[in-house]
């Protein structure tokens, strides 16, 4: 069962934000985290939800990025700004991208371009959201542990999405939170972006599938609950070879990657005109993804 309205996901986790873009709050005896960060202007709903469902503030003292892609740090800096005590946790790589100008600038960019796509300009302009170079914090490996008192949150590395993905788990609630290094439960399907490295992709989703997971939280597009959360991971695996499949045709066909990215996210809007993301950032993931395909086929060849 896919859910996409925020609140309670479990008695320890909170779903907030809006059905495209989402962040989520674990609760601990000793603090609370939010895990991944969203789009920036999810922030004004984050705020009214909190009122909402009255959550404590000050008991969040910590913050978990999953990977550096702009759509999934959008709230880190207001947060940081607002609380300068809490403790922003992030893999290696990710601290590397998000301090490079041309990283910052791309993240800024982005973030306003798709609010404005979602007729979300008037939160850009209300709140300071900016990556600038003043977020700093911890870093992450795999087999780390976050403790939040009566939970500890595992940590593991599963590049391919982006070279910095790390997934977040909680064997006590079998909650997975995979960013999108897993699948993303849009609408009834599953879309699968292995943007940096799609066979690194792959290659993690085959570590995921062996974990025990009746919380699947994705950041967009919700969560997923009950049987269809246990099999996720799994039908994710196979949507991603049949993914695979439609890109090698594609540039076996045209020869071109900028001409097979193009005609898949033609093919992919045509299907689903309401996905978040505009079609020219789409088509740059194409183009990654493409590339990395056609690779592959050159060396077999």
């Amino acid at each position: 069962m896919r859910i996409r309205k925020p609140g309670k996901v479990h008695e320890r986790i909170w779903f907030f934000g809006r059905e495209e873009s989402g962040v989520y709050l674990v609760e601990g005896n000793d603090g609370a985290m939010i895990v991944s960060g969203g789009m920036s202007y999810i922030v004004s709903d984050i705020l009214r939800q909190f009122k909402e469902f009255q959550i404590d503030e000050s008991r969040i003292k910590k913050l978990l990025i999953l990977h550096s892609h702009f759509d999934h740090v959008g709230v880190i800096p207001f947060f940081k700004r607002r609380h300068p005590e809490m403790e922003i946790y992030a893999s290696e790589r990710a601290w590397e991208i998000l301090q490079m100008d041309k990283a910052i600038l791309t993240i800024n960019e982005f973030s306003r371009n798709v609010a404005k796509r979602m007729e979300k300009e008037e939160v850009i302009s209300a709140y300071d959201w900016e990556w600038r170079t003043d977020i700093s914090g911890k870093t992450i490996r795999e087999g780390d542990r976050i403790d939040l008192g009566g939970l500890k949150v595992s940590v593991l590395e599963i590049p391919g999405h982006s070279s910095c993905c790390i997934a977040a788990y909680i064997p006590e609630l079998k909650a997975l939170f995979p960013t999108d290094g897993g699948g993303i439960p849009f609408g009834q399907t599953i879309i699968t972006s292995g943007n940096s490295n799609y066979t690194k992709y792959q290659q993690s989703l085959e570590r995921l599938k062996d974990l025990q997971v009746d919380y699947y939280c994705a950041d967009h597009y919700g969560y997923v609950i009950e049987e269809e959360a246990r099999e996720f991971i799994s039908k994710s695996i196979e949507m991603a070879k049949k993914t695979r499949i439609q890109m090698e045709e594609a540039y076996r066909f045209s020869q071109d990657i900028d001409v097979a990215a193009r005609k898949l996210i033609a093919s992919f809007y045509e299907e689903n005109p309401s996905y978040f993301l505009s079609p020219e950032i789409f088509l740059d993931v194409h183009r990654q993804m493409v590339r990395h395909i056609a690779t592959g086929i050159e060396g077999r060849t």
